[in-house]
């Protein structure tokens, strides 16, 4: 498949793993992602059924090039061990636990996932949620270089609960802020946040654009009509890979060779501008793929 690092991830989709028939659905979603979640949208008498389903899912061989992730229950509820042993043995591409706080968290749960003899494929990704998660950022993203730590996906409905707060995006700007920063910082995915109103797709395109501009990597889902506004919001746009083709084409001429700095369409065009320019052209060649 595509190149890890620049594998799309726009639209991650959470799919209640105790519903087969949402399950079933999900084969022909062009969500880049589908999280088959076995914590908040299922109650605490199906969490067994919806492990069950998610094992027998990530097996099949029916989702195609989708990335497959599980999310499973927190480490103190009864169901984290159970939940963490089917997803590495059902070898999911990652499992998302909620609930992390500390570095010492990362380093426990990736240790576990080594004992329990996870494919070295399987990433952990991690929900951050928590308000001591958020202080504890920097130190948390830093464990990604010995453990399967790949991605960060925020959770503001929990981190808003446990704040006592009303749910408002602007109270969460630091937050991300810091998230961002620290992924970036130790070369990890991150994930938006969930938009909750899933009948109102302009708030929802709103919340992508501007989630997009900050430097998340795509946004969480909680219902398929979300996925085409994800998918194109965090797309290159055409203009985009237009100009990342005009700096690429500029920087190989013969005539630039050697040349730190040149004119690109009447813009002084850096080096860190070509770097950029050939990641927006891997992730729009990656994203072509999925839709070949």
């Amino acid at each position: 498949m595509n190149n890890p690092t620049h594998r799309p991830r726009r639209s991650c989709l959470y799919m209640p793993a105790s519903n087969e028939r949402a399950l079933e659905k999900a084969q022909t979603l062009f969500a880049d992602t589908i999280i088959f979640d076995l914590e908040d949208a299922v109650a605490p008498d199906a969490k067994e059924k919806a492990r069950d389903n998610a094992g027998t899912a990530l097996q099949s061989g029916n989702y195609g090039d989708r990335e497959l992730v599980v999310r499973i229950n927190a480490v103190d509820t009864p169901w984290f061990i159970e939940d963490l042993r089917q997803a590495c043995l059902s070898k999911a591409d990652a499992v998302l636990v909620p609930k992390v706080q500390t570095p010492e968290d990362i380093r426990k749960i990736s240790e576990m996932m080594d004992e329990l003899e996870a494919s070295p494929a399987t990433k952990f990704w991690a929900m951050i949620e928590m308000p001591l998660a958020i202080l504890n950022i920097a130190d948390i993203a830093e464990q990604s270089a010995n453990s399967r730590l790949s991605a960060f996906v925020m959770g503001f409905n929990d981190l808003a609960k446990e704040m006592k707060a009303e749910q408002d995006r602007q109270l969460f700007t630091p937050a991300m802020a810091q998230t961002i920063m620290a992924a970036r910082a130790y070369d990890l995915n991150v994930i938006d946040s969930v938009y909750n109103d899933f009948k109102d797709p302009d708030g929802l395109a709103v919340e992508c654009e501007q989630a997009r501009k900050y430097g998340f990597d795509g946004k969480s889902l909680i219902h398929p009509s979300q996925i085409e506004i994800a998918n194109r919001t965090f797309a290159p746009s055409t203009n985009k890979i237009k100009e990342a083709k005009a700096i690429i084409a500029a920087f190989d001429d013969p005539v630039n060779h050697g040349k730190g700095v040149i004119v690109v369409d009447g813009k002084m065009t850096e080096i860190l501008h070509l770097d950029q320019a050939k990641q927006t052209i891997a992730m729009a060649d990656a994203i072509a793929a999925l839709k070949g």
